[in-house]
């Protein structure tokens, strides 16, 4: 894989940081299997997080934890919305806001919990599956337009006329390396007919629902294309967003997600390849059974590998060796406890697996508003000393 990634980031007119084209490059060795200067670290964070940090550790209320810690990596995300429009308010009031949006599906954002609730969905039969139409993959108003959509506006916060993406990207990509995003099939089904129903129709009727998935894999690898098209050079990576297990195993059998979601994840990955672009693949819950097939289909790294999923990165790097990089595993129970002790067993221990690169150090998911401000400074400052190549992890250390 060495080498595969030299022409990133080359985009002309948009001048780049030397200590981003540090990080760039920590990023490009990581993920070719070389040692880098230092392992690479960052995270995605919940709103209610950051207020913690910035209330726990006295910052300004528009501190930024990319920003204050000078952190490896970004994703960001376009309008990955089914049908490109403005959200249609239900109800709104001071506790919570419910909103109709481009999937389709009607949500429930309460302010002070941390995800939205799906109270409906207008796609709910099968047949209505296989007439719903997609806007355009390349509609620009998904790169160039400002405005509101699911996956930006509604989740942890809650958002309308978010920015037009390209001028995100734009905004960032002189202080960090910047990846965009895109769902795949599986993601797109939960938002758009929730999560019984397309597990039931795939017990039920499996090949038709199968060629829906496929149906919705392509759309979606051509709207990743366009992504890509439309930054014009400016991404550093990408991301593919698509749960497809739970704690014990994957929701399906791993033969009917290597007929039906693989190919279109596959295809994916070679079109951000062939664009210089490596690969992360976000997926929550056990996926040990399709791991060989990602190593397979030529994935540069995996994310989350939960930890309460009962995944161990070290383990996986004694599996797997550098036949694919990871991202995360580092356990958020154990982040949410704060045990100092505790704390400094689990970075240290995980980062073994950085041995001869291939590890971007995160949580098993996300930093949640249960971490505090106190223990995440702990955490970067840790992976900072003691990820330094060539790692020294003292008592920690374990033989690969």
């Amino acid at each position: 894989m060495s080498g595969m990634f030299d022409t990133v980031g080359t985009a002309t007119g948009l001048e780049r940081k030397p200590g981003t084209l540090a990080k760039l490059e920590r990023m490009r060795k990581a993920l070719s299997h070389q040692e880098p200067d230092r392992v690479p670290i960052s995270d995605f964070f919940w709103g209610g997080f950051i207020q913690r940090w910035r209330e726990e550790l006295g910052l300004p209320p528009d501190a930024n934890p990319y920003y204050h810690y000078d952190l490896d990596w970004i994703a960001t995300v376009p309008n990955m919305d089914p049908h490109i429009k403005s959200f249609e308010t239900i109800r709104e009031d001071d506790e919570e806001v419910i909103v109709k949006t481009g999937f389709e599906t009607t949500l429930r954002k309460r302010y002070d919990m941390p995800m939205p609730e799906q109270e409906s969905w207008d796609t709910d039969t099968l047949e209505k599956l296989e007439a719903f139409e997609f806007d355009d993959p390349a509609d620009p108003r998904r790169f160039f337009s400002a405005g509101d959509n699911q996956i930006a506006g509604v989740g942890d916060g809650f958002t309308r006329n978010s920015p037009a993406w390209v001028e995100t990207v734009k905004s960032l990509r002189s202080d960090f390396p910047v990846y965009g995003s895109m769902i795949e099939a599986s993601e797109c089904l939960t938002r758009l007919v929730g999560q019984i129903n397309p597990l039931m129709w795939m017990g039920e009727e499996a090949e038709r629902m199968g060629a829906q998935i496929l149906r919705i894999g392509r759309h979606y690898t051509r709207c990743a294309e366009a992504a890509i098209m439309a930054a014009d050079g400016m991404l550093d990576g990408f991301v593919i967003w698509g749960d497809v297990a739970y704690r014990n195993n994957l929701f399906f059998s791993p033969t009917y997600w290597r007929t039906y979601f693989k190919p279109t994840v596959k295809a994916m990955i070679d079109i951000c390849h062939r664009h210089g672009l490596p690969v992360i693949y976000h997926g929550c819950g056990n996926v040990q059974a399709i791991l060989p097939d990602f190593i397979e289909i030529g994935l540069d790294a995996y994310n989350p590998l939960e930890a309460k999923a009962g995944l161990d990165v070290c383990e996986l790097r004694r599996q797997y060796g550098h036949a694919m990089g990871f991202c995360g595993n580092s356990n958020m129970m154990v982040w949410e406890e704060g045990d100092p002790e505790k704390v400094r067993r689990e970075v240290l221990r995980k980062l073994n697996s950085a041995k001869g690169g291939g590890l971007i150090f995160q949580s098993d998911h996300s930093v949640s508003s249960g971490v505090s401000g106190k223990t995440y400074d702990t955490i970067v400052k840790l992976v900072r000393k003691h990820g330094v190549y060539p790692l020294d992890l003292g008592e920690f250390d374990e033989a690969f």
